[in-house]
C-alpha cells in the first residue's frame, strides 16, 4: 500500500469514495454532486487530497482544508474527511493516511492539525487516539446558516 497526492485523473475514484463517505454520515447518494464538489476543490486548489492505493486501486482518501492560526501566525490544517473502503478497513490504511496528513502539516510548517468526528463514532476516536491525536476539551460553538 502507498499514499500520494490525488490528481485530476483520480477524480472519479475519489468522488466515488467521497460519496460513500457522505452516505456513512447519513447523506443521500449523489454521485454527480460528489464529483462536482471534489472537482471544484481540486481545480480551485482549495484542499489537499491524499489517496491510499493498493495494487494501483484507490482504496481510501483524506481531505485537508487549509486554515490559519492568527495567534501563532502560521498555517494549520482541518482534516475534514477520512474514508477507507469497507473491504480495506483494519489493514492500516487509515493510519497511512493520517501519517501522510501529518507529513503535509510538517512540510508546510503548520502549527497543528484539527479534526472532528461524531460523538458516537467510537471506532474513529480510538483510531485517532492510537495515532497520537489528543482530545480537546475546549468549548466549541457553531452557527448553522
Amino acid at each position: 500500500m502507498s499514499v500520494r497526492h490525488a490528481s485530476i485523473e483520480d477524480l472519479a475514484s475519489v468522488a466515488y469514495l467521497f460519496d460513500l463517505y457522505r452516505q456513512f454520515y447519513n447523506q443521500p447518494h449523489d454521485k454527480s454532486g460528489a464529483e462536482q464538489f471534489i472537482r471544484e476543490r481540486m481545480e480551485q486548489k482549495e484542499s489537499e487530497i491524499l489517496v491510499a492505493l493498493s495494487e494501483g486501486e484507490i482504496i481510501g482518501f483524506v481531505q485537508l482544508y487549509p486554515i490559519f492560526s492568527s495567534v501563532s501566525m502560521r498555517r494549520a490544517w482541518l482534516l475534514n474527511d477520512l474514508y477507507v473502503g469497507e473491504s480495506y478497513r483494519s489493514r492500516g490504511v487509515a493510519t497511512l493516511l493520517l501519517d501522510a496528513a501529518k507529513q503535509v502539516a510538517r512540510d508546510t510548517k503548520s502549527k497543528w492539525l484539527l479534526l472532528q468526528t461524531g460523538e458516537s463514532n467510537a471506532t474513529a476516536q480510538a483510531l485517532y487516539i492510537k495515532n497520537g491525536w489528543v482530545r480537546e476539551t475546549d468549548l466549541f460553538f457553531r452557527f448553522d446558516i
